[in-house]
């Protein structure tokens, strides 16, 4: 049985400022856990699953203390609309600051606000092989709960760096730095560039001038309909596609 102390801990980790102070955050669901435990094992401090969970996943290998709770307990420490089996404490991963290299790809994120569009960049880089996205500081956390969720699993293998993004854009010496804006050269029309930087902006607003300074090209994704605009995740993906054949 979960004491009440546990509950409010874990329901407290669906706030950054307590995900901060201590240093995890909450990871759920069975495919996302699963991954966790066989991939970054020593990072996961405490599982929290249904009896048929822990059944199911006998031949896991689960090097911390695993607590057998019933579907009213999932209920109260889930974060999720419909609680799916099984609730982790995960600490944070260490990352580091990147720098360009050539033959290899970089996603700058300007002030990406939605969660799930986080989390789904975070995916979308993982399936196209790029190891690192540089986020400005009032980006959206990857450690909130709908990001981490939305990374399916991908969370563990892409390395999240925030930073003064303008500063760090400047640091990147003779890089192609990438800016996804309208009116820029045709992205189909293109030759695969051999690495850079690419800077994805914010859902309404794009890229903030101060970014875009430091951005020595710039790429469109051409536009056959009359959409305003397109969702910063599926760009992302678009850009990728063409960027990484």
């Amino acid at each position: 049985m979960l004491v009440k102390s546990k509950v409010k801990y874990i329901q407290s980790l669906g706030q950054k400022k307590f995900r901060q102070q201590e240093g995890v955050f909450v990871a759920e669901g069975p495919k996302l856990v699963k991954e966790l435990l066989t991939e970054h094992s020593d990072s996961v401090v405490e599982v929290f699953a249904l009896k048929n969970w822990i059944d199911e996943n006998k031949r896991v290998t689960i090097n911390c203390n695993l607590s057998e709770i019933t579907e009213a307990e999932l209920e109260k420490i889930s974060q999720l609309t419909t609680p799916n089996q099984v609730v982790a404490v995960v600490k944070h991963f260490n990352t580091i600051k990147p720098f360009a290299e050539k033959g290899k790809f970089i996603l700058a994120l300007d002030g990406i606000q939605d969660p799930g569009n986080m989390g789904t960049i975070i995916r979308i880089a993982d399936w196209f092989g790029v190891q690192h996205i540089v986020c400005s500081q009032d980006s959206a956390d990857w450690y909130n709960p709908k990001a981490v969720q939305s990374t399916m699993g991908s969370i563990g293998r892409v390395n999240v760096f925030y930073t003064s993004l303008g500063k760090w854009l400047e640091e990147q010496n003779d890089a192609l730095i990438y800016a996804a804006v309208l009116g820029g050269e045709d992205l189909t029309k293109m030759q695969q560039p051999a690495g850079g930087v690419i800077v994805i902006g914010n859902e309404s607003k794009g890229i903030s001038e101060e970014v875009l300074k430091f951005c020595n090209a710039s790429i469109t994704i051409p536009q056959k309909g009359k959409a305003e605009s397109l969702n910063a995740a599926v760009a992302t993906g678009i850009i990728l596609s063409h960027f990484c054949k």
